[in-house]
């Protein structure tokens, strides 16, 4: 938000330049920054009067004007504006003078008539991106008064970027209030008359919900002249808040928000059916809003209707059935509080964004309804006319927004510095706080109704240490206490897994938990996501049930900026319903894309698949503790033939696989990445490894060839010999897979080592011959397998 600084001294007047008020400001804790109005005014530009104008002899498109400069003078200026016309008065660039951008002006010869100068439109001042004529001015301007003097450009900005709590600075008023009590001045606002009551209309007022609009004020005014004219000193001061003009009510309307904070809106009164009602939208109603979009509205939208329909969607954008237009005579002016939640909800359900709206979900002063319709209605009766009816006013304005128990202990406890017991009730009335002594120590302090902020006692603890000053709080080193916090052996830490990644080629990512439900639904079609009410976008609409969404689009990003090459991976938490609550997983996932190596010489470049990224999982499981298993099983977002579950014992703890064909065509990944994520817990916990005596009795080992079917694995081969082997065996390994001649078609042959050894004595070869031959008996009874004799 930009505000005029000639127009904030008018409120108060610290003696300070205006970049010096930025800074006090920011000290403060209002963010904000000095800029000038413009790096570059016009010079030699004053204001002129056309006193005739004709058609140019030699030009169509040209006219011949005579104007008064106010140098005792006519001057002839030829102009191709199509506003030129007698009785206007207009910027003129005499001679010698120099527009923004360099533009020099001198004498000229236009088509055989000599012009002294150059008549104006906005954007040639540099006033405007675009314009269409010459540049209007008021009919009371005075001729020969230099153009930066008539409209005041010799102005700086206050470029505000205020916190969402500080909604009361929205405003000259607002911020002229808090500068005041930062440099403990007087605010010296300027006199406003009351409005003068000369009609008699009135239109009835119903609000259904008191909750989401506790007041309400209104006020009918007719006889109002549809030829008025925005004066400059308005355009100009809402111009350099980025508010274009569009009609002198609407100007009128925009200028008191801007100078008290309070929106306004203004219905054409003939467009209006019986009754004013603020209700909540009915299921199924319509509105075509002002920028011409059409809302959907739902039972949580409020609305202001009357016996037509709905016809403003409240405190965010009004219609277009109501709205002022040239032709319009009578007015109903409306000046109304609204929850700040049910505002918010509304403009971001259907995004839309407005100045009304920054303002109403940021908090409005509730006891502001009356002024501001007060000061509306006389600047209406001095630019348009018109005879202004009562009041209607539903609700009461509160006195204060709430009481704040305020103990001097506290204040000393949370600024580390002690203030005196006398400078707090100070403090405080400098930002119109009062307070009553409840004892020596202790304050009942009334929150005035514009700071919604405020609510408890470290809130004013707060804004006592923001006027005392953080600057003069002495720095202190501070005795704590640093416990520090139990490793647990069981328990691996985070970081031990980040460095191990780290250190094969992967980058941790951190990603937002809210994802696009598009991509989410497309990566795990099988999980409900929660839903977000109020989504930062549409894309962020969702928590994140799988890491892979991160992943996924993090890739694709960079893909998109000609990284060929990736190993991704994040630690953090999904999200599911949990019947009436939801659920908090974390996980530890991953992404390899690419190259399976950096492009080198010493090795020839090929793409990282399957068995690169299981390589990579397998060096994260624990060495200790339970055993873990990759089986292949089916996932709706992975490649059917390379995709496995991951189990720790016989429980599932995570996914492996090449992202599915389908999916990588339609995100344009060019090549499948390989996917995989894990339960967080799982990697976590390992068991205490445990001493063992290095045996110093021999082993056996024998080697079977085995001849089973093309679907058995060899992880479930090893599971069988394991299981049958009893406690003689101390390891199993496959050391070969062959298939070819001599084989039956569909089979394929494995050869296993076995390991056989006990630790208080010498296995004998009956022993060893009777483990392997109940090895063979069982996997040929449970997996079909036979022992090769060759």
């Amino acid at each position: 938000m930009k505000l005029s600084e000639q127009w904030l001294r008018e409120w108060v007047n610290p003696a300070a330049t205006v970049t010096e008020i930025a800074m006090k400001l920011n000290l403060a804790g209002l963010e904000a920054e000095a800029e000038a109005l413009s790096s570059d005014l016009p010079q030699g530009v004053v204001v002129a009067k056309i006193i005739a104008a004709v058609q140019h002899p030699q030009a169509e498109r040209l006219r011949v004007c005579e104007v008064n400069v106010g140098s005792g003078q006519t001057l002839s200026i030829v102009c191709g504006a199509a506003n030129a016309r007698p009785g206007i008065l207009v910027p003129a660039a005499l001679p010698g003078a120099c527009l923004p951008g360099g533009k020099d002006i001198g004498r000229a010869n236009l088509r055989g008539v000599d012009s002294a100068g150059m008549l104006c439109s906005a954007s040639e001042l540099g006033l405007a991106e675009k314009s269409e004529g010459l540049l209007e001015l008021d009919s009371d301007a005075k001729p020969g008064t230099p153009i930066e003097q008539h409209l005041g450009l010799n102005d700086q900005l206050l470029n505000l970027d205020l916190t969402p709590n500080r909604g009361d600075c929205l405003s000259i008023a607002g911020l002229a209030r808090e500068l005041a009590a930062i440099y403990d001045l007087q605010q010296t606002a300027p006199v406003m008359r009351p409005a003068v009551v000369s009609g008699y209309e009135q239109i009835d007022v119903v609000v259904e919900d008191a909750q989401a609009c506790p007041h309400y004020t209104g006020r009918v005014i007719t006889k109002i002249n549809p030829k008025a004219r925005t004066p400059d000193w308005m355009r100009e001061r809402l111009r350099r808040s980025g508010i274009r003009t569009i009609h002198p009510v609407v100007d009128i309307t925009n200028y008191v928000m801007l100078e008290l904070g309070q929106p306004l809106h203004a219905f054409d009164r003939t467009s209006l059916r019986g009754a004013i009602r603020i209700r909540r939208a009915k299921a199924g109603e319509k509105l075509t809003l002002l920028n011409e979009q059409v809302a959907e509205l739902s039972p949580q939208d409020l609305l202001i209707a009357d016996n037509s329909g709905p016809l403003v969607l409240a405190g965010v954008m009004g219609g277009t059935t109501s709205g002022v237009t040239t032709a319009t005579t009578s007015i109903f002016l409306e000046s109304a509080c609204f929850d700040p939640a049910t505002i918010a909800g509304a403009g971001r359900r259907h995004k839309l964004l407005s100045d009304s709206r920054y303002r109403n979900e940021r908090g409005v002063d509730p006891a502001l309804q009356r002024k501001a319709l007060d000061r509306a209605t006389t600047l209406i009766g001095d630019l348009c006319g018109g005879d202004a009816g009562p009041i209607t006013e539903v609700g009461r304005a509160p006195a204060y927004a709430a009481t704040v128990q305020l103990r001097l202990s506290q204040v000393t406890r949370l600024l580390g510095h002690e203030i005196p017991a006398r400078e707090i009730p100070k403090l405080l009335a400098r930002l119109r706080i009062e307070t009553q002594a409840e004892s020596a120590d202790t304050w009942r302090a009334r929150v005035p109704s514009y700071r919604y902020d405020l609510r408890i006692e470290a809130d004013l603890v707060e804004e006592i240490g923001r006027l005392y000053g953080y600057d003069r709080i002495p720095a202190r080193a501070y005795a704590a206490q640093l416990p520090l916090n139990p490793v647990r052996e069981t328990q691996r830490p985070a970081n031990a897994i980040k460095d191990l990644l780290a250190a094969r080629g992967f980058q941790e990512i951190v990603t937002y938990s809210f994802v696009d439900p598009r991509l989410q639904a497309q990566l795990d079609p099988e999980s409900r996501g929660i839903m977000l009410d109020n989504p930062i976008a549409e894309t962020m609409a969702v928590m994140r049930t799988s890491l892979w969404s991160g992943l996924v689009s993090t890739w694709q990003y960079n893909r998109q900026r000609q990284t060929a090459r990736a190993k991704l991976f994040e630690l953090g938490a999904c999200f599911a319903p949990d019947g009436a609550g939801s659920r908090e997983t974390i996980r530890i996932g991953g992404l390899v894309a690419g190259a399976a190596l950096p492009e080198q010489w010493g090795e020839k470049s090929r793409p990282a698949d399957f068995y690169d990224a299981k390589a990579d999982v397998a060096a994260m499981l624990p060495a200790s503790g339970a055993v873990f298993r990759f089986v292949a099983a089916a996932h709706p977002a992975l490649h059917p033939g390379q995709s496995a579950r991951i189990l720790r014992g016989d429980t599932a703890i995570g996914w492996l696989g090449a992202l599915h064909p389908r999916l990588t065509q339609t995100l344009d990944l060019g090549s499948a990445p390989i996917l995989f994520e894990l339960d967080w817990n799982a990697l976590r916990d390992v068991r205490l490894p445990a001493p063992d005596a290095v045996p110093d009795l021999p082993h056996s080992r024998r080697d079977l060839a085995l001849l089973v079917a093309e679907e058995i694995s060899a992880d479930m081969l090893l599971a069988a010999v394991r299981e049958a082997a009893g406690p003689l065996l101390r390891s199993a390994s496959v050391f070969d897979v062959y298939r070819g001649a001599g084989l039956a078609p569909g089979h394929k042959s494995i050869a296993m080592g076995l390991i056989f050894q006990d630790s208080s004595r010498t296995l004998s070869l009956d022993e060893i011959d009777a483990a392997v031959g109940e090895i063979a008996a069982s996997i040929s009874t449970k997996l079909g397998a036979s022992v090769r004799s060759r």
